[in-house]
């Protein structure tokens, strides 16, 4: 008679994650317990990616040296499936080696990405088309392969988790895919365990091991979840946070209510730091610090008042102040709320005759992109140039 084998033991989800935290925490310090929770998740939905349809980069950045980026990414490198180390790899070798080395797709494992995007490496498309395209599950990347003249066009693969460390930033369309954990330097009072690759190596495969394991347990449950999100939390924020929520779910316990916590913590971060687009910058200042009420403004005035401004960029735009064909140039790229372009116009002012703007062409721009404006100063406070009888003033009140 044969006696069956005994089933396998259930692994305890949450149980697990509390341990690929705590051995984080022996060798990160990172800035809010937000970013522990949404790091432990990042790793284990690395073993998970097919369950998913988007997969969320996540980003170790920090404005200085020395801040532990390249500890956290070593101790992710030891909990994630294949991974390969990419410092300043190519396009061209990311691509393929996504479609397969030895049968087994990586998790890509990128340490100084400044050096690929940061201030002095100029623009890497080809980088940065594989990191986006690679977000999205099925989308591929074409190339043309062969010799010479004979020439055929191959898509490869892209999907796959990639993270990386840096310091400063990178662009915007690969920060709006990321999981943004801003790092610090350590305080006197913050210490961490020493990291020993021959000894600590090991353990992160263990638990590298053992999350591969409970992936398998989970996998068709997360393939058909649709997770809850936080209330506020859409658009390319849920994209990115959707396949945590769904690990964290998976994993039950504290692992959910904690997820989501993280959720709202990171992504109201990530908003706050974001730097505004230059062009989002321009209709801003010109709505609250040019126009301010007035229906109108002289191009010279605009000029005048934007080159002006404290904490602004607009007079040193790479060693030139803002001037009239830039100011030109970077309007006509949003329309008026008939879908035509922003122009100047003629306007006839106490001046005469001049080229300049009005509200009414910027309002719906400023409506579509620009942030909540300030409450608007008292009538005291604003000036505004004086009108002569038989011409308008160069800014002209709204209500005049």
């Amino acid at each position: 008679m044969t006696i069956p084998n005994p089933p396998a033991p259930s692994i305890d989800g949450a149980a697990l994650l509390d341990e690929v935290e705590a051995f984080h925490r022996r060798f990160n310090i990172f800035p809010s317990e937000g970013a522990y929770v949404a790091v432990t998740l990042w790793d284990a939905h690395a073993h998970l990616l097919d369950s998913f349809d988007s997969t969320p980069r996540i980003a170790f950045l920090s404005p200085e040296p020395g801040s532990g980026k390249s500890r956290a990414l070593e101790i992710v490198e030891t909990l994630v499936p294949h991974s390969m180390a990419a410092v300043a790899a190519s396009a061209s070798a990311l691509f393929r080696s996504v479609s397969g080395i030895d049968g087994e797709r990586p998790t890509i494992v990128f340490d100084e990405i400044d050096t690929v995007f940061g201030p002095k490496a100029g623009e890497n498309e080809q980088l940065r088309g594989f990191l986006n395209a690679g977000h999205r599950r099925g989308r591929l990347m074409y190339r043309c392969v062969g010799d010479g003249a004979n020439q055929t066009v191959q898509g490869f693969p892209s999907y796959a988790a990639v993270a990386m460390a840096g310091l400063g930033s990178l662009p915007d369309t690969i920060l709006t895919r990321s999981v943004v954990i801003r790092m610090r330097k350590r305080a006197p009072n913050e210490t961490v365990e020493p990291y020993r690759e021959r000894t600590n190596e090991h353990q992160g495969h263990a638990l590298r091991d053992r999350l591969a394991e409970w992936a398998d347990t989970v996998r068709d449950r997360i393939a058909g979840a649709w997770p809850d999100m936080p209330e506020g939390v859409t658009d390319r924020p849920a994209d990115v946070w959707e396949p945590l929520l769904a690990v964290a779910d998976a994993a039950g316990g504290h692992w959910p209510e904690r997820a989501r916590l993280a959720c709202v913590e990171l992504v109201r971060a990530a908003q706050d730091n974001s730097d505004t687009s230059l062009g989002v910058r321009l209709l801003t200042d010109l709505r609250d610090h040019v126009f301010n009420g007035a229906d109108r403004a002289p191009t010279a005035v605009i000029l005048d008042r934007l080159n002006g401004l404290e904490d602004a960029p607009w007079g040193d735009l790479n060693g030139k102040p803002l001037d009239s064909r830039r100011l030109s140039r970077m309007l006509k790229d949003y329309t008026r709320a008939d879908n035509q372009p922003i122009k100047a116009r003629n306007m006839r002012t106490a001046a005469g005759l001049l080229k300049g703007y009005y509200a009414a062409d910027l309002r719906d721009a400023w409506m579509r992109y620009c942030p909540p404006p300030v409450p608007p100063l008292p009538a005291s406070a604003t000036s505004a140039t004086s009108a002569t009888p038989d011409a308008e003033p160069l800014l002209t009140s709204v209500n005049a």
